[in-house]
């Protein structure tokens, strides 16, 4: 099971889910059956090859796709039997999302960037700028609220696009390969920063990646191979590894 000591139930319990593309002959079996439990609290790092399942079974945690058989449980709720107008409410109200390609509006300022989840709510504008702001200052840009995506660096734009995933104190961040497009110092202060709003908000995060050095930074380590899950591995496992290598 994957999960943290921070809390006894878990978040997320996903049992027996498969997904599959297509019909008869020209099924595709993208996911053949994976189970898996996630804490509350928990900072998990989801690996594998090309066509694991990985980027399927974050599509079903994130309620961008539905499972064809099996159950997805989210905080004790079944969300394979919500429609897509119910996924939708369970988007905007628990989960935030972080991509690579930062996915920012060119001509358009950091504050307002980082507005739009709550402009989508129906927020008031005061209640919009207010909260915005203290997302920026959570990632360390406040004095460059006013500046767009062009007169900000890689790493800034992707802060941008963080505090832009948590102004909605969202309890789930999907971020999706979130270092992809960085140089390796970029990355780093990134995963540092992931790593913060983890310990310090209590976010559950949960975290694609290709990049075994961005991985290290998670408390539990997800490999996924041939649509199932292959290996869990924990914080503990590997420094006890570690200590007996």
């Amino acid at each position: 099971m994957a999960g943290g000591a921070r809390a006894a139930t878990p978040l997320i319990v996903i049992r027996g889910v498969t997904k599959v593309y297509g019909e008869g002959a020209t099924a595709f079996y993208a996911l053949k059956g994976v189970d898996l439990d996630i804490a509350k609290g928990d900072f998990v790092a989801v690996m594998g090859p090309s066509g694991s399942g990985k980027s399927t079974t974050m599509n079903i945690l994130g309620c961008l796709d539905v499972p064809t058989r099996g159950r997805f449980l989210f905080n004790g709720h079944a969300i394979e039997t919500l429609d897509r107008d119910e996924r939708a409410l369970v988007r905007r109200r628990y989960l935030g999302f972080v991509f690579q390609g930062f996915n920012l509006l060119a001509r358009t300022s950091a504050l307002e960037n980082v507005e739009l989840p709550l402009l989508y709510r129906g927020d008031a504008r005061r209640a919009r700028r207010e909260a915005a702001m203290a997302a920026l200052d959570k990632v360390g840009l406040a004095p460059w609220w006013k500046h767009t995506p062009a007169e900000l660096s890689g790493g800034q734009q992707q802060r941008v696009a963080i505090a832009r995933a948590i102004v909605t104190n969202p309890a789930v961040l999907l971020a999706d390969e979130p270092t992809g497009n960085l140089d390796s110092e970029r990355s780093v202060e990134i995963m540092e920063l992931l790593t913060d709003l983890n310990r310090a908000s209590g976010i559950t995060v949960l975290m694609v990646t290709h990049e075994a050095e961005m991985a290290s930074f998670a408390n539990t380590i997800i490999h996924f191979k041939d649509g199932l899950v292959e290996s869990i591995e924990t914080n503990k496992q590997r420094a006890h590894a570690g200590v007996h290598a």
